[in-house]
């Protein structure tokens, strides 16, 4: 006994055939998605998205950030130095919203003196 062959989705029941359009519309999109993974944005744009998800939920259900202590300042801005520094743009742009970290830079001098360290005249420049 011959076992049924599967039912192709296209002709399955209650789902017309793709359209010539929506033949078309698919392409597209899988072109458009090849196209933003090989020049490497799709990752950027979706940690944009989610970024701004986070944002617009944070705006609409009107929670409000605590002020930020001294301490999770300096914390932030060495996790911001690190972020940079190793190229993870797409953490960073949900990293900085999230934590309300101000968008300008702390000086490496006032962090090196915040955690009393001694800074290498090397390294400085970095």
């Amino acid at each position: 006994r011959a076992s049924p062959s599967p039912v192709p989705k296209s002709t399955a029941k209650n789902s017309p055939p793709p359209s010539p359009a929506m033949t078309t519309l698919n392409e597209l999109k899988s072109v458009i998605k090849e196209t933003l993974e090989a020049r490497g944005s799709l990752n950027q744009i979706k940690a944009r998205l989610r970024a701004e998800i986070f944002s617009a939920l944070d705006d609409h259900q009107g929670v409000k950030k605590p002020e930020l202590s001294s301490t999770n300042v300096v914390i932030n801005e060495l996790i911001r130095e690190y972020l940079e520094f190793n190229k993870y743009h797409h953490t960073l742009s949900v990293f900085m919203p999230e934590t309300g970290q101000p968008q300008k830079k702390i000086y490496n001098k006032y962090l090196a003196s915040e955690l009393n360290i001694q800074q290498d005249p090397k390294l400085s420049q970095m």
